[in-house]
């Protein structure tokens, strides 16, 4: 008898602990039902940007300096001032170039005063040489007349020597007057270039001078004043710059600095829109005028300087704002789009799937299945598994392939999915509650415990 109550309280108690586990599994389930928060797909336009940050700029910019060395004696501009193409905005000490001035005019004068010596010199020397020549004809007539007389014997020999050594001689000055022409010829002709020689410095002097008188290449606006009165300013190598001018802040320029990844969808002729810090509110509109093939590289990071054209009538915009910039690379109306967070949703029990295989793998055969896993749905380019709810609740793999995406919504070009449909992208059950019961054993095993 008291083996049968002993029996019958095992079997009683096997059956409690039976009934306790399945109606734990029972509970569990129920609390652990997959809920999941679904978006419509639809219809609409999506516009592709590349974003940059980049500086305003005019888009002439003339940087004026000086070409001769002194000190500043007045200044006509200022900062904002508008100024006109040859109205002067500075000047610089002209006194000691004044004086090189007057240095090269008194050469000048000395040059040609030379000049005019030499051509009298040249026309001495041309006397002397006529003078010579009949010289030697009248000798030459004396000789030959002393020559007859002698062989008639009417004169002595003493005469006809003093003849001959006079005609020897003045074949003789006229060699010397020969050489003193071509030696004034010479004469004048440095004397030529010595002249030359003065004129040119003189329009170097006159050019330096001229120099001294800063004035405004272009009409524009001043943007910056590097000068003061007073201040010496050497002009050595480089031209030091005393002014900024811009010639139309009514149109400017934002120079932005596009990663070398984004580059390639950038074309000329694409609208942009940008703000800034001045005006958060505004939002200033351009287009892409040019792309510079330069590249710049920061840190090892290569990017490219795509210049945006942008009218500035109204002035708000100033030369080195920093502007935020998008450009609109790709505009689409109409089409069928889905929210990115579907693209980066995946059921819970997928992923559990996927870890215990990854772990049920060698290090080898993991690394095979990451891959497999990565090209999973991407037989083509643009292909991507999203999931949608099937009619019994659970999640159903749909393939599609995407187009373009502004970062929140992304284009179906193609794919088993249609307007209207519900896509999942985001688990909503309450993954607390279900944690704690699966780590905590049920009521009546604590009990027992005790």
């Amino acid at each position: 008898m008291v083996k049968r109550k002993k029996y019958l309280w095992v079997v009683i108690i096997f059956l409690i602990i039976i009934g306790g586990l399945f109606f734990y599994k029972k509970s569990s389930e129920r609390d652990s039902v997959q809920r999941y928060r679904t978006v419509k797909v639809e219809r609409g336009e999506i516009r592709s940007l590349v974003t940059a940050t980049g500086t305003i700029n005019p888009v002439i910019t003339v940087l004026v300096g000086t070409q001769v060395s002194g000190t500043i004696k007045a200044l006509y501009a200022d900062f904002n001032s508008r100024v006109k193409a040859g109205q002067v905005i500075a000047q610089i000490d002209p006194a000691i170039f004044e004086a090189q001035v007057e240095q090269g005019r008194a050469n000048l004068l000395n040059a040609q005063a030379m000049l005019s010596s030499a051509r009298a010199n040249l026309f001495n020397a041309e006397a002397n040489l006529k003078k010579a020549e009949i010289a030697v004809a009248d000798t030459k007539r004396t000789l030959d007349r002393n020559i007859e007389l002698m062989e008639k014997g009417v004169i002595a020999q003493a005469t006809l020597d003093t003849s001959r050594a006079n005609y020897d001689s003045a074949v003789a000055q006229r060699e010397i007057a020969l050489a003193q022409l071509e030696a004034a010829k010479s004469q004048l002709e440095s004397a030529k270039a010595q002249v030359e020689q003065a004129k040119a410095s003189l329009r170097i002097y006159e050019t330096n001078l001229k120099y001294t008188t800063i004035r405004s290449p272009v009409n524009g606006i001043v943007i910056s004043r590097n000068v003061d009165v007073g201040q010496t300013v050497a002009a050595s190598l480089q031209a030091p710059t005393l002014f900024t001018i811009a010639k139309d802040l009514t149109q400017m320029q934002v120079d932005t600095n596009v990663s070398e990844a984004d580059i390639g969808r950038i074309a000329i002729g694409q609208e942009a829109t940008f703000t800034v810090d001045a005006y958060p509110e505004v939002v200033f509109k351009g287009r892409v005028s040019d792309i510079r093939n330069a590249p710049i590289t920061v840190q090892n990071v290569v990017t490219y300087d795509v210049v945006i054209q942008v009218d500035n009538r109204d002035l708000k915009l100033k030369p080195g704002m920093t502007a935020n910039v998008s450009i609109l690379v790709a505009h689409k109306d109409g089409i069928l789009k889905i929210p990115n967070a579907a693209l980066r949703f995946r059921p819970s029990s997928v992923k559990k799937e996927a870890t215990t295989k990854q772990w049920a793998f060698g290090s080898v055969d993991r690394q095979k299945y990451s891959q497999g896993a990565k090209s999973f749905g991407k037989e083509q380019p643009g292909s991507r598994l999203i999931w949608v709810l099937s009619q019994d609740g659970k999640p159903v793999p749909v393939k599609i392939i995407l187009g373009i995406t502004d970062g929140n919504f992304s284009e179906v070009i193609s794919g088993d999915l249609k307007e209207g449909m519900e896509v999942i992208v985001e688990e909503t059950s309450d993954k607390k509650a279900r944690t704690q019961q699966t780590q905590s054993p049920p009521p009546f095993v604590r009990g027992m415990g005790k």
